[in-house]
């Protein structure tokens, strides 16, 4: 069974995270709430989150982190040694997946110093794409780059969600029809 830790922070975006959760839920994938700093957040438009757990060496044993973005969330993931420490770790392992969405493909992945040379998209701007120039930066919804997948913000965070899921082995279809996605 597959394990993703969901990481919050204070200023996270809630579509971008709690779809995330939502659709891993519904797969029957294990996924955790997990914040770098206390068990409750307020999210960037001032929805309070507990999570599950508050970050500790245990999440070096997920099979995937997944960063959603929102300001200053995104920022507050990547003040966080462990978390930046992990994801470097995560990069060069393929059995391990990072997930990144908005602003965090730009501010966390950068911090890690995981962008280079890889296909990424983000939330657009002259900012981020800056932040990203030694990346590969592209704007399609969802991008996939080995282990990385990368998409642009909350619009996205179902196609996102979905591509998580397929990228960990499990059928999306499924769960995408059952949520209408199908519809549109």
């Amino acid at each position: 069974m597959k394990k993703v830790a969901l990481m919050i922070a204070d200023g996270s975006e809630e579509i971008e995270a709690l779809t995330v959760v939502d659709v891993m839920r519904r797969a029957g994938i294990t996924c955790d709430i997990i914040s770098v700093s206390e068990r409750e957040i307020v999210s960037a438009h001032n929805i309070k989150i507990v999570a599950d757990k508050v970050i500790d060496e245990s999440i070096k044993d997920y099979d995937m982190i997944v960063l959603p973005g929102g300001l200053p969330g995104a920022d507050n993931l990547a003040d966080n040694d462990l978390l930046i420490e992990t994801l470097q770790e995560f990069s060069k392992d393929n059995n391990k997946y990072i997930g990144a969405i908005c602003a965090s493909p730009a501010i966390v992945l950068s911090k890690a110093g995981i962008e280079k040379g890889k296909n990424i998209t983000s939330y657009p701007g002259e900012d981020f794409e800056e932040i990203l120039k030694d990346a590969n930066y592209t704007e399609r919804l969802v991008e996939i780059d080995g282990n990385i997948v990368t998409s642009r913000g909350p619009a996205t965070a179902l196609p996102f969600a979905y591509k998580l899921v397929e990228v960990l082995g499990y059928n999306s279809k499924n769960i995408s029809d059952g949520m209408l996605w199908n519809l549109l």
